[in-house]
């Protein structure tokens, strides 16, 4: 009979071999590509101390190909819960060194037990991706487990954060569960995201193309629009997503966390009077006036490489989170077209699901014009950035800097599509078109040189300016751009309590 000794060293070995994964040289080699194994990820992620390991000694139940004789305790998947900022989260790491952190029916009861328990405890799920794929030498098995995890994804969307980060190869179906999670997270190159690699592609297709030029960080977070952030390295990208977690509620039912400011709400800031250039036609960065008017200039922004005319990301006045959205003049005029609406609309979304007020900066000329727009559906991509922000019900204030041409004035959180404050510079400009293009269809082949520039200045006096849109009521105060810090921070106290809902349904039809 065994002593009570006996048992506990059973245990402890059980214990380390669990810890050991795939073994030394495994994780060696690893280690040697500049990765962290899935342990080391996890302990880094997490407050020191606070994870607790779920599933640690769970096997495999595959009895072909002779997987029956290789079993390693926790199957190549560390799943469990711990904190983050002293909050908490659920998190699952593949671990690479195991049958390259392939998944199997095992791996997949894994997943769904800690998302179910994420749901119901109303804590976000961090998933550390590095796998792959579905573990061949089960078959329908491994792909039955991804469909289960993508049904937990889809049902879980919209009322706790999923956060995933691809810090090692992601392929083939594997990449279904991170598209439908809120933020995808890459680490420059070492993580790649593709439905069909470059073999394949060769042999149907004929193009020739490496593992990163197909799917690499830069391509998902430039290119595609995937991905919504890049981090230099492992560790880097693990940072980056604590600090987004910093600005959002554990679930659909609180507030994002408040951070105690020691900004001036009242702080102005001279060098915005002087922002917003003389000469309509001139660009200016828009980041330079959102770091003015957030708390200590810190922005945290999502999707900074892809589609650059429009900026999304989050801030905090007054010490609480608000979700910000700004056409760029500086790159492509601001203009809106098919890639800015749809990261727009995403963000917009995101922040209406989980209670962080919107505050849009205005400087748009339009939608940009041209056959590649058009025959790439702008019309139903525009829509989806208009749906966005007249779904949203959060409290939403509006500030037009410069430019609100046309369509574009509507889609931008205007007053039409339900926003609480819309407030103007005196630089604002609200009308159909510009100046020279109103003219040239007012007065269409009646006009010649000298009274056409007459005319143009009149238009210009008449409408580009806030003036009209105020006298209507579509702009409730025009204020000096140095006074924006504090008349956003009045507009987001008088709306925190804000209460409205849609009219009850099943949902709505989004135009995808």
């Amino acid at each position: 009979m065994q002593n009570l000794d006996d048992k506990y060293k059973k245990f402890e070995e059980r214990n380390q071999q669990a810890e050991a994964g795939g073994g030394e040289e495994r994780i060696a080699k690893h280690h040697k590509a500049g990765k962290l194994t899935a342990r080391e990820r996890v302990n880094l992620f997490l407050d020191p101390g606070t994870f607790v390991e779920l599933d640690k000694l769970v096997t495999h139940r595959c009895n072909n190909f002779g997987m029956e004789k290789t079993k390693f305790p926790g199957d190549g998947f560390i799943t469990g819960y711990g904190k983050v900022d002293g909050r908490l989260v659920y998190v699952f790491a593949q671990d690479f060194t195991v049958f390259g952190g392939s998944l199997s029916r095992t791996n997949a009861d894994k997943i769904i037990k800690i998302s179910k328990l994420a749901l119901k405890m109303g804590a976000p799920l961090i998933g550390l991706n590095d796998s792959g794929g579905a573990r061949i030498q089960e078959g329908v098995q491994s792909l039955a487990g991804y469909g289960d995890i993508f049904h937990l994804n889809v049902k879980s969307s919209g009322v706790i954060p999923q956060i995933s980060a691809i810090m090692g190869p992601c392929a083939g179906g594997a990449v279904y569960s991170p598209a439908l999670t809120d933020f995808i997270f890459m680490v420059k190159d070492s993580s790649y995201m593709f439905v069909t690699g470059p073999e394949v592609i060769k042999t149907v297709t004929h193009e020739e193309v490496t593992k990163e030029e197909l799917g690499g960080a830069m391509t998902h977070n430039s290119k595609s629009g995937v991905a919504h952030f890049v981090g230099d390295d492992d560790e880097h990208t693990l940072m980056m997503i604590r600090e987004l977690l910093s600005f959002i509620p554990s679930n659909n039912m609180e507030d994002p966390p408040v951070i105690k400011s020691t900004d001036d709400i009242r702080r102005e800031s001279e060098e915005l009077q002087s922002l917003i250039p003389a000469d309509p036609n001139k660009p200016y960065d828009m980041h330079d006036l959102i770091g003015k008017v957030i708390d200590n200039e810190h922005f945290f922004e999502v999707m900074p490489h892809y589609a650059q005319n429009i900026i999304t990301g989050f801030g905090r006045m007054d010490g609480k989170t608000v979700g910000i959205v700004a056409n760029q003049p500086n790159y492509l005029a601001g203009v809106l077209d098919i890639d800015s609406s749809a990261k727009g609309a995403r963000f917009v979304r995101f922040c209406d699901a989980f209670n962080i007020p919107l505050v849009t900066f205005v400087d748009v000329p339009g939608f940009l014009p041209g056959t590649v727009q058009e025959y790439g559906g702008i019309i139903k991509h525009g829509a989806k950035l208009l749906y966005a922000y007249a779904e949203a019900t959060v409290p939403k204030i509006t500030v037009i800097t410069r430019k609100a041409y046309g369509g574009a004035y509507d889609v931008m959180a205007s007053k039409h599509l339900a926003a609480d404050i819309n407030m103007a510079y005196p630089t604002a400009e609200i009308a159909v078109m510009g100046p020279e293009g109103a003219v040239n269809i007012i007065f269409r082949g009646d006009i010649d040189d000298e009274s056409k520039a007459k005319r143009v200045d009149d238009y210009r006096e008449n409408f580009a300016n806030p003036y009209r849109a105020a006298e209507l009521g579509y702009i409730d105060e025009i204020i000096y751009p140095k006074e924006t810090r504090f008349k956003l921070i009045q507009a987001l106290e008088m709306t925190e309590n804000k209460n409205e809902s849609n009219p009850p349904k099943k949902h709505g039809n989004i135009p995808l």
